[in-house]
């Protein structure tokens, strides 16, 4: 009998927790999509002021101006890899589709802004967590047929 309760008990918990993290994955998932989604609107209507930039900065962003077409592009990923993002069904192409956006966001907090790192790292490892999670749907397209 104590074997039983101890099975019940060992199922009941696993159960539980596995409800806990479907409601963390999904609460994450959602404000991570809609961060994207704003960050992308942002690029078309300019409603959030843009941070102090050094001089190097500047210089950067004037340049990337001078390509019409990529923040528009950059925009349009942010907002389509954020819709995505937070549908479960939706969501390990999603997190592809946001991960070069991530990466570049990083990578530009690490050579520019050090203290966006505690936004951005938390924020990629999500987008890693998501892509982890959904492995097996990935190896389907890998794999040979």
């Amino acid at each position: 009998m104590k074997i039983l309760d101890f099975y019940a008990t060992f199922v009941l918990s696993n159960l539980k927790n596995a409800i806990i993290m479907k409601i963390v994955k999904f609460i994450l998932s959602l404000l991570f999509g809609l961060l994207f989604i704003n960050a992308g609107l942002n690029k078309f209507l300019n409603y959030m002021p843009m941070p102090e930039q050094t001089p190097q900065e500047l210089e950067i962003f004037q340049a990337i101006e001078k390509l019409q077409w990529i923040m528009p592009l950059v925009g349009l990923v942010e907002i389509i890899g954020g819709l995505l993002f937070i549908f479960p069904r939706t969501r390990a192409i999603g997190a592809i589709v946001i991960l070069p956006v991530m990466v570049g966001i990083v990578l530009h907090n690490y050579t520019f802004m050090p203290s966006g790192l505690a936004i951005a790292i938390p924020l990629l490892l999500i987008n890693i967590w998501m892509i982890i999670d959904h492995r097996a749907r990935f190896m389907q397209l890998l794999a040979r047929n």
